[in-house]
């Protein structure tokens, strides 16, 4: 039995003697606003919807065909071994057929299907997401942000007024969303967030097209574009029919993913996904575009989910999900444009082995604090990978002082854009400790400094235990950090909080309004 709104090809290929191989049926049809996936067991097949939302245009077969390419050639990069072909559709009267010659009545991607429960939707329902895994899958995106192409086309994309362009088009196409599932007041907020922070931040975006961080992105990167399968992360499902929403900053790829997992409930997640793309990348400074991009992904979102209210193909029960699913995600987009909160500088102090990096993240996860780190903070100043072993010349007391003056540089810019900045360091000087509480007080940010202590037996243990991370750091060393070590002064007293990290952390914190 096939519904009869649906297309005469579409009902065609529901029934599994449609198909040149062996089917496993029922064959499942999944739609969104601009296509039908059929899933067939071996297969899946993906045909585009002929529709035109000014954004996207698959109004022709011509333009249907092109774009499947397009599809094709860009989820190579991310997802090869899932992407196999475009094939082209016969019509012969009132039946269908795959045809290897042309003429075509229509054209079909066709992708290997993956196993049911490989999607991180999937795994996000079943509890299989963790922090673990999200920071395997930053190490994916940021490797895969290194690789794609940027030249001066793609650059164009990068400046104030063709950003601001897609924002515009993204209220211009949901007007009459309003009084359903957006209300005025989230609508005229959400856009006067976006509008001031391009009359303010010209300076910002600026520095995103120097740095050449407007490149061949993947533009639509949430959990149901994600899988594991066969031991390999893929992101797959890229932006192919539309230039301004894959030309973007990297920023706009890591906020969509984040954004997903709040809108989720998980903000843990994002947060654990966040600050390891940070750390991989490099690109702290990005996190200062970041709240408009989040903004952008969830009214993107919405405006996306509303647009199934006019599908007539859509049943009741579906329309009604779709519409409290965009009211939500507007909802969403106008919390993300609420005024920033006020910035904070948390110092983790301590010897190596001292448990820093693991406060770190548990404060972050919980509050979605950035964590900079001065071994990558240091690595990435010195030019080599992160879990290359650095020689003693990026140890040196001139690599020092360039490490914690990066660090508290971005420390500072990230805490006046809003975040709980965590500086994850021995900060065993008081000329570090001084510079940072100096600069922060000037600055207007509070600051605190979080003593992380252990005994020396545990701190040995930890580092002759220690393997896969960043920190080049050995039990040897303890040694000479000890005796390297300056107490705080006086002045520093009323700013430090003890952590004994032998001890479990979750009531420290709590005592401290971590």
């Amino acid at each position: 039995m096939t519904d009869a709104a649906l297309p005469p090809l579409i009902q065609q290929m529901l029934q599994p003697e449609f198909y040149p191989h062996v089917v496993e049926a029922p064959v499942q049809l999944y739609q969104t606003h601009c296509s039908y996936v059929l899933l067939t067991g071996p297969y899946a097949y993906k045909l585009k919807k002929p529709v035109n939302f000014g954004f996207l245009d698959y109004s022709t077969l011509e333009k249907r065909q092109h774009f499947l390419q397009e599809e094709l050639r860009l989820n190579q990069r991310t997802a090869a071994p899932l992407y196999q072909q475009v094939l082209a559709i016969s019509q012969a009267g009132d039946r269908y057929q795959f045809a290897e010659t042309e003429p075509a009545a229509e054209y079909v991607l066709q992708m290997k299907q993956f196993p049911k429960g490989c999607l991180f939707s999937e795994q996000f329902e079943s509890g299989q997401l963790d922090a673990s895994v999200m920071r395997q899958l930053a190490a994916v995106v940021a490797e895969f942000h290194t690789k794609t192409w940027v030249d001066d086309h793609v650059r164009s994309y990068g400046q104030v007024a063709q950003i601001r362009k897609a924002f515009d088009e993204n209220y211009q196409q949901t007007l009459h969303y309003i009084g359903g599932p957006q209300t005025q007041a989230q609508f005229d907020t959400t856009k006067a967030f976006s509008d001031r922070f391009f009359d303010t931040k010209a300076d910002l975006f600026a520095a995103r097209l120097a740095a050449d961080k407007i490149r061949e992105c993947h533009g639509d990167l949430h959990l149901g574009n994600l899988c594991r399968w066969d031991n390999q992360l893929f992101l797959f499902d890229c932006i192919e029919f539309n230039e301004p929403f894959r030309f973007v900053d990297t920023m706009y790829d890591i906020a969509f993913l984040v954004m997903d997992l709040d809108a989720r409930g998980r903000q843990d997640l994002g947060t654990a996904f966040l600050n390891a793309y940070a750390e991989m990348s490099g690109d702290w400074e990005g996190l200062q575009v970041l709240p408009l991009y989040l903004s952008r992904q969830a009214y993107v979102r919405a405006k996306v989910t509303s647009f199934l209210l006019d599908d007539p193909a859509i049943d009741s029960d579906r329309r009604q999900q779709a519409f409290d699913q965009a009211a939500a995600y507007y909802q969403l987009a106008h919390a993300y444009a609420q005024p920033a909160q006020q910035g904070e500088l948390l110092l983790l102090s301590g010897l190596s082995g001292s448990g820093k990096s693991t406060l770190g993240r548990t404060i972050a996860e919980r509050q979605r604090a950035i964590i900079l780190r001065s071994d990558a903070v240091r690595k990435h100043l010195a030019g080599i990978s992160l879990l290359e072993r650095g020689g003693p010349e990026i140890y040196s007391p001139e690599m020092s002082d360039r490490t914690y003056g990066r660090l508290l540089y971005l420390g500072l810019g990230l805490a006046q854009a809003g975040y709980r900045v965590i500086l994850d360091a021995k900060y065993d000087r008081q000329a570090y400790r001084g510079a940072a509480l100096t600069a922060a007080q000037a600055q207007q940010i509070p600051i605190q400094i979080l003593h992380c202590q252990a005994s020396e037996e545990t701190l040995r243990q930890r580092l002759q235990a220690r393997q896969g991370d960043i920190a080049d750091a050995t039990a040897d060393l303890l040694a000479q950090q000890l005796t390297a070590w300056q107490d705080f002064s006086e002045d520093e007293q009323g700013f430090v909080r003890a952590i004994a990290t032998e001890k479990p952390l979750t009531q420290q914190l709590d005592a401290l309004g971590f």
